[in-house]
């Protein structure tokens, strides 16, 4: 463990540039079904429930003009700089609902048993099949 980290009371998650946090953090919690944490103009935090130190939060990027990522990377685009795996029983299901929420099924699929998606704001995730 990290030094100057103690074994209970700070907090771990994944941070999401997004052009509209609600929005985006609004689909997540579709989604996953997490509990909403947070709901501020520029950020949007969602948090495991039961495990309220652990989160994935949707800021506005204020670095710079924001870009949509592109899946598959294509050289001088802006590339996924992370993405999320989410495991489900029924991938055809689950794919359908996520749709419906608003991603979009990728074009290129690399697996079999993976779909890749692409949230409304154009990151890419994953939904993989247990087992």
């Amino acid at each position: 463990m990290l030094r100057g980290r103690s074994e209970k009371g700070h907090w771990f998650g994944t941070v999401i540039d997004a052009p509209d946090p609600q929005a985006l953090g609004m689909f997540y919690h579709a989604v996953l079904g997490w509990e909403i944490h947070k709901n501020e103009p520029t950020e949007f935090t969602l948090a495991v429930p039961g495990n309220s130190e652990t989160y994935l939060a949707f800021q506005a990027q204020t670095s710079a003009p924001w870009a949509r990522p592109v899946w598959p990377a294509v050289e001088g685009e802006q590339q996924m700089m992370m993405h999320l795996d989410i495991e489900v029983g029924d991938l055809d299901a689950a794919v359908a609902h996520a749709v419906e929420l608003g991603a979009t099924l990728a074009e290129f699929q690399p697996q079999k048993d993976v779909r890749v998606l692409l949230d409304p704001a154009g990151h890419p995730f994953c939904l993989y099949a247990d087992g």
